[in-house]
């Protein structure tokens, strides 16, 4: 398993949000929650933000003038190119029993609003180089703490994300019930599930989820429930192949065959499956009937596939 060593160059904080960070000599971190006394801690994925002392050093080469902190990152790091971390990578700061640990939950995000060094360089490095994580063992930090870094194993769990494609639900009308269906069923295959959305039928919004979360954090699958039938709303199977790198159809097209034994029409279905770069796209129908059914369909296969992408089972 690889390992990578470096140090912590320095750490910031701030207690609001869309304010630069200032540095510290050191800082408490709380298992699944972040830095004590910063803005962006919480119970989410980006707990902390870490971005790599070279980074900044090359974009002050530009004359760019920034100092630690500048760009919303937690942790400046020295001697590990952070963007290049995989998700899942274990990251230790600190040596023994008091050691903190971190997981890679994100790499990059999306800037809604340009900063001042956007504004002022027409680049910022903090969307496209920076990484976040949860804390998993918490602890306190010291500026000069050594790094250690672990990649994941390629045994552990499939990660999965769960979208519901729905108006009506997405605006609060009715309870959605198929993806907590969905993603029962793949907890009890043992996955890991990092997000489940509702969303409504909008093929952008779609489109930019399934990057973000094929790109950024990396799922190994991504199941939607939902617009694949023939209402003019119903956006799924053409935003899916939009953003799609290899067609995978048999997946679908298996499920369409067994549902087909079902109901004749579920020659209706207009599901696609898809890969986008280590990530597996499945389109599911709308109903939690249909998603355990089309689910225990595919199961045994896709894992297979899976698998196959990640690297721990051969052809």
């Amino acid at each position: 398993m690889e390992e990578l060593t470096g140090k912590i160059r320095a750490i910031c904080i701030s207690e609001k949000r869309g304010t630069v960070k200032y540095e510290v000599s050191s800082a408490l971190l709380k298992e699944g929650y972040g830095i004590e006394g910063d803005a962006h801690a919480g119970k989410w994925h980006r707990q902390v933000s870490l971005l790599s002392a070279s980074d900044i050093d090359a974009f002050n080469e530009k004359g760019a003038g920034v100092k630690n902190g500048d760009f919303g990152e937690n942790l400046v790091v020295e001697g590990i190119d952070c963007v290049k971390l995989p998700i899942g990578s274990i990251i230790t700061i600190g040596e023994g029993d008091g050691a903190v640990r971190l997981r890679v939950t994100q790499r990059g995000k999306e800037c809604h609003t340009h900063c001042e060094i956007f504004k002022r360089m027409g680049e910022c490095i903090m969307p496209r180089r920076g990484i976040f994580t949860e804390v998993i063992t918490g602890g306190r930090i010291n500026k000069g703490d050594s790094v250690r870094v672990v990649y994941p194993d390629k045994d552990r769990p499939f990660r999965a994300a769960v979208i519901v494609l729905s108006d009506r639900a997405s605006s609060g009308e009715y309870e959605d019930l198929s993806g907590p269906k969905a993603c029962g069923i793949l907890e009890k295959n043992g996955y890991e599930i990092i997000e489940s959305l509702v969303i409504p039928d909008d093929k952008e919004r779609l489109k930019t989820e399934l990057i973000r979360l094929s790109d950024a954090r990396e799922a190994d699958l991504i199941v939607t429930s939902g617009g694949t039938g023939f209402s003019m709303r119903d956006i799924t199977p053409e935003a899916t192949m939009e953003v799609a790198d290899r067609n995978a159809p048999g997946i679908a097209e298996y499920m369409r065959m067994k549902s087909a034994e079902i109901t004749d029409r579920a020659m209706l279905s207009r599901a696609v499956s898809v890969i986008r770069g280590r990530t597996v796209i499945v389109n599911l129908p709308g109903s939690p009937g249909a998603v355990e059914e089309c689910l225990g369909f595919i199961m045994n296969g896709l894992e297979h596939g899976i698998g196959i992408i990640r690297g721990s089972v051969s052809e």
